[in-house]
């Protein structure tokens, strides 16, 4: 062992674990201006990596291609099974097919058109299809981030759709990425092994994300030595859902949706504690996938590519994106301003960036410069897209109505499943109970109300109080009589 290992490698630890700790602190504390400024988070973590890197005032060297790679693979898998956690099953089977096309055929529209103006920027024909197969698909981490981190309430059929796309499109693109520049790299063309690999991916895919779902439902009803150890089996259960699939030829990020989408839409222990620690496991990786990005970033490379990056960035949001989303909604009869929407926010992000690596990686002639390119075009689409979503939203009337969120929580935690439910309601001027004394209500039996919540103020629902306008009560019943808890209430808020 060389002795100065012993000497320096404490300080070297403490270095970098101080570089990460600061890094990390000034995402969360500044992602909080940078929201109240109507700006895309994502677009802040990628600019520290930026301002960290060898060319910024951190100095951190980093050109590890590979290690990003890695670390934006695990992020992007943890951030999918994050937003199937959050999915309703009834709204995927409701929203598959409009989703599916924009997933599928979107992504080949779109690569094809970007191409064509990558051909005419100088690239050679695989080199400008590859860039176009690269920007392809919309992002999760950004589309999940905008929709979800900005407290927008869409209305169903749009944001539903939108997310959906979000976490089904990755495989088809990664796939045409990997095809293309296997062909740029060996000059051989692509054939028809590539529709055979997009058709076992997809299968393999949906298939173990089915079975690994339902196998998660089964774990989780297992009881287990401790409360806190069911994140770690939730943890587990998503890393095993990007890797098998993977391993027999399958898209692990197919598989790793889906299994977040079932497992979500059954019973789960905990399941409050759950969602929140999938949330941080989320945000985590997602800064850390955006930092890392940042980093490998030089700006002096990407003021070579500025004005080839400005190009593609436009193409993609005025015509590449608003072609593919007519031409794949088509059938399924959406409003023109439901397509006006669509379009615009069919946002860049990690995605794009990872699969960017892959030709530098591979060695491909045109790598670097694909990269800086791929890049400007998603700090590109973040600020202009990004940042106008709610102003879009409002602008074409695309707002859901949603009730306030209530300023505190009441939640049942069990390790088991239980046979009742805990509902939250919202009171309007309008409702039925609005004014009603608790001794008016016909409760049935088994149901009660628990808590209300007004303003700062937690009441005791007893015989006299009475319901407010703006309050939220918490109410127990069974199951069978959730229906009557919703006709006297109003739709509940869980």
């Amino acid at each position: 062992m060389d002795p100065r290992w012993i000497i320096d490698e404490p300080a070297r630890t403490a270095l970098g674990v101080t570089a990460v700790g600061a890094l990390l602190a000034l995402s969360v504390l500044l992602s909080r201006v940078i929201g109240r400024r109507g700006l895309p988070v994502v677009l802040l973590f990628m600019l520290l990596g930026v301002i960290a890197g060898s060319e910024g005032i951190g100095g951190i060297a980093f050109e590890n291609y590979a290690l990003a790679f890695r670390l934006g693979t695990v992020a992007l898998a943890f951030i999918l099974f994050d937003g199937g956690l959050n999915t309703p099953l009834e709204v995927v089977k409701a929203r598959l097919a409009p989703a599916g096309a924009l997933a599928t055929a979107g992504v080949v529209f779109t690569a094809g058109i970007v191409a064509f103006v990558g051909r005419l920027l100088g690239l050679g024909w695989t080199e400008a299809l590859l860039l176009g197969a690269v920007v392809s698909s919309t992002d999760a981490a950004a589309v999940f981030s905008i929709l979800r981190g900005s407290g927008l309430q869409l209305k169903q059929r749009v944001g539903a759709t939108l997310e959906l796309e979000s976490g089904l499109n990755d495989p088809m693109s990664v796939l045409l990425t990997i095809g293309l520049t296997r062909a740029a790299v060996t000059g051989r063309e692509i054939g028809l092994e590539l529709g055979v690999e997009i058709i076992t991916q997809f299968s393999v895919g949906t298939v173990a994300g089915v079975a690994l779902g339902y196998a998660g439902r089964w774990a989780l009803r297992q009881p287990l030595f401790a409360g806190g150890l069911y994140p770690v089996l939730t943890i587990a259960l998503c890393l095993l859902a990007f890797g098998v699939p993977t391993l027999f030829f399958g898209s692990g990020f197919l598989a790793v949706y889906i299994t977040g989408v079932v497992l979500g839409s059954g019973p789960m222990p905990y399941r409050p504690g759950l969602l929140r620690v999938h949330d941080f496991v989320a945000w985590f990786a997602q800064i850390v996938m955006f930092l890392a990005l940042g980093l490998l970033v030089s700006p002096s490379r990407l003021l070579l590519v500025a004005g080839s990056g400005l190009a593609i960035a436009a193409v993609l949001a005025f015509v590449a994106r608003p072609i593919a989303v007519a031409l794949c909604l088509l059938p399924f009869r959406f409003r023109p301003r439901e397509l006006v929407f669509i379009g615009w926010v069919g946002l860049r992000g990690a995605v794009p960036i990872i699969l960017a690596t892959f030709p530098v990686m591979a060695g491909a002639r045109a790598g670097p410069r694909i990269f800086d390119i791929v890049f400007f075009v998603v700090a590109i689409s973040a600020v202009v897209q990004g940042s106008t979503v709610p102003f879009v939203t409002r602008l074409l009337r695309l707002e859901a109505a949603a009730e306030p969120a209530p300023p505190a929580t009441l939640e049942i935690t069990s390790s088991q499943p239980l046979s009742g439910e805990l509902l939250s309601f919202y009171i309007r001027p309008a409702s039925a109970v609005c004014g009603a004394k608790m001794f008016e209500l016909p409760f049935p039996d088994g149901a009660a109300a628990m808590l209300i919540v007004r303003g700062r103020e937690l009441i005791a629902p007893r015989g006299a109080t009475e319901l407010l306008a703006g309050d939220h009560v918490y109410v127990f019943c069974r199951p069978e009589d959730r229906g009557l808890m919703q006709l006297m209430f109003g739709q509940s808020g869980d």
